[in-house]
């Protein structure tokens, strides 16, 4: 069997998904290769919908959450039998026959896809008869989002069984959903010692880190949640702040924490997972692989405030599951840092949540996702 991840470049949780599932193919020794799909299309088009998306999200998120908004309503449409396609959909299929002759080429036997926009690409081909392959859609929010259920694929991995009715409330059959949880990477399954962990990365050992994390692409608000934090804790503790790839926004928060030494500014790092290690309390914006990988980890959680649309939508059910705290969703940087306070001081909170993470999520998902695939279609 040779099978295929198609991802998309919007963003590092699809990605991150769809390399966890990759490698665990390689590791039970199935071939596969990883791909971005719009790169099929063209590279010009992968980094216009990347540039167009980073913008959209860093600079205008609001923008973002009414579009979100929108795309909900045309999905209720949708599931009204309504059958109304999406600009969404109509855009995926413009690289079809591209995306067919790769599938073809490459000799592939089944796909798997952690992202929307490939998902309608191979329906529309599938509704045409034009290409014939098994594919599993991968869940990677803590909702059913806008436009899933244009979709028709094979199976559906959703992120937990309390999802079940949203997905299939959207006209997702039943029978196509697996409650496998979205997939991390084997680093995440493993913990380092917390002091073993800070020697690796030349950490000093002498006080409680917060690690403040803003996503591959570096979202801010960092400045003033870092300042309320101080303001509460005082400086007994240690902030390392993870940039992402926003070098603008690094070198401005290094002017602005420049007398203080216990800000620690990371540019973009492999060492995620050893960061997570290393860290007492981690502080992020509610994606849903990243809040999977804390939970994964087994750290006490601070949501900062969401994106609107499904970020909005993760903070809650990790919240309201007790696997995270959050103020709100246009909560200040003092309501956060008084919520993470609130925890720090709380032995039992802490362990309460740290126990509600271990009983909600799956850290084996890419294990049982590729197991149910290789038993699916090797047989």
């Amino acid at each position: 069997m040779k099978a295929v991840v198609l991802s998309c470049n919007t963003g590092e949780g699809h990605n991150a998904a769809g390399k966890a599932i990759y490698n665990k193919f390689l590791q039970m020794g199935v071939k596969c290769d990883f791909v971005d799909t719009l790169s099929i299309a063209g590279m010009k088009v992968s980094r216009a919908v990347n540039n167009s998306y980073v913008g959209i999200t860093t600079s205008v998120p609001a923008v973002f959450g009414m579009m979100y908004s929108l795309g909900r309503a045309v999905s209720d449409l949708n599931t009204r039998h309504l059958h109304i396609k999406s600009p969404v959909y109509a855009a995926n299929t413009l690289y079809r026959r591209k995306l067919a002759k790769f599938i073809k080429d490459g000799g592939y036997d089944v796909a798997v896809m952690p992202h929307l926009f490939p998902a309608e690409c191979l329906t529309s081909l599938k509704k045409r008869g034009q290409l014939d392959i098994p594919f599993i859609c991968v869940a990677t929010d803590y909702a059913c989002i806008p436009f899933w259920e244009e979709t028709k694929p094979d199976y559906f991995v959703i992120p937990h069984k309390d999802l079940a009715e949203d997905f299939y409330s959207r006209n997702i059959p039943q029978d196509k959903l697996l409650t496998f949880g979205i997939p991390v990477s084997d680093r995440f399954k493993g913990k380092t010692a917390p002091s073993e962990a800070r020697s690796q990365l030349g950490l000093p050992d002498d006080k409680p880190i917060f690690l403040m994390m803003s996503g591959s692409m570096g979202f801010g608000g960092l400045e003033g949640m870092t300042r309320a934090l101080y303001e509460k804790f005082g400086r007994n503790v240690r902030i390392i702040i993870l940039c992402g790839r926003n070098e603008s926004m690094r070198t401005h928060l290094s002017e602005v924490f420049s007398d203080i030494p216990d800000v620690i500014l990371q540019p973009f790092t492999d060492k995620v997972s050893l960061f997570m290690d290393a860290a007492d309390m981690v502080f992020t914006k509610p994606g849903g692989l990243t809040s999977t990988e804390a939970a994964v980890k087994n750290v006490l959680l601070v949501h900062t405030p969401p994106i609107p649309g499904c970020e909005t939508i993760n903070a809650a059910f990790f919240s309201s599951r007790g696997m995270s705290v959050c103020a709100g969703s246009n909560a200040s940087p003092e309501a956060i840092a008084e919520c993470a306070h609130a925890l720090w001081l709380d032995k039992e909170a802490q362990q309460n949540m740290l126990r509600a993470q271990r009983e909600n999520i799956n850290p084996d998902s890419a294990d049982e996702i590729c197991g149910f695939i290789i038993e699916k279609y090797m047989k």
